[in-house]
């Protein structure tokens, strides 16, 4: 493997994920599957596959249904657990901040559990030689929530959250959606994220989301965080029922699928 590719990965999986109901009632959204795959299995056999050992799960709502599903183990990945016990009030900044000892362990990817996404958009992630960088895709009419602009040195330069169609103007800067797919540097974590989540936290701030801790970083501190294309890769973000028909659709274009397929 690469230089860049880091051992570790840290996944965001507390939220009740309340647009998706009735299935979450009895589901957590990680764990929602697309042809049969759940959305964190996806994401844990990926990273397996490119090199990852450990990975760190926060989980909060339907805790147990998580652990029951991942174990200690899941192909070549060990994995562990860090609850959050007021998943139903905290933002996901708040979840990275309770996995902050496990950040200093080295260089991470880091990703939402509710991305499902195929194996070479880790890879791409892994060709950038940038220290930092992010997954983005063109923002696109079906989409909602948190976009970036990008500089002409192709780092993110702003982040504009809660966007819509609405927010796509014919002679505007090119949107980009965020992919919360991240590989950051151990240094990084170390003199920037994790300073910035105590910071957050000692505010009282628990309800933020990470892409505002990362709007800060960028804008307020200077972290150059690269863009990294991933426009004809494919994955989807499931918030609501919608967008689990879209991830559907999407997957269901593969020649092969499921955790011995290659994207």
């Amino acid at each position: 493997m690469p230089v860049n590719a880091p051992k570790h990965a840290l996944i965001l999986a507390a939220g009740v994920g309340s647009r998706l109901r009735p299935i979450t009632d009895l589901t957590p959204k990680p764990l929602v599957q697309i042809h049969g795959t759940p959305i964190l299995h996806n994401a844990l056999h990926n990273l397996g596959r490119v090199g990852v050992e450990q990975v760190t799960i926060v989980v909060g709502y339907r805790k147990e249904a998580i652990r029951e599903a991942c174990g200690s183990r899941l192909g070549g990945v060990a994995i562990k657990f860090i609850e959050s016990p007021v998943y139903d009030r905290t933002g996901s900044a708040y979840s990275l901040w309770l996995a902050r000892d496990a950040l200093l362990s080295g260089d991470h990817y880091l990703l939402e559990g509710d991305v499902f996404f195929e194996e070479n958009v880790l890879r791409q992630l892994i060709i950038s030689e940038a220290p930092n960088a992010a997954a983005v895709a063109p923002f696109h009419e079906l989409m909602q929530g948190s976009a970036v602009l990008l500089s002409d040195l192709g780092l993110i330069s702003e982040f504009r959250l809660k966007q819509t169609a609405r927010n796509l103007i014919a002679d505007g800067p090119p949107l980009y959606k965020t992919m919360n797919l991240l590989r950051l540097s151990a240094s990084t974590l170390r003199t920037e994220v994790i300073p910035a989540l105590d910071d957050m936290v000692r505010a009282g701030a628990t309800q933020a989301y990470t892409e505002e801790l990362l709007s800060y970083l960028v804008e307020t501190r200077g972290l150059q965080l690269a863009a990294v294309r991933c426009d004809d890769l494919r994955w989807y973000e499931i918030d609501d029922a919608e967008d689990l028909r879209i991830a559907e659709r999407i997957f269901a274009e593969a020649d092969t699928f499921g955790p011995t397929a290659q994207g």
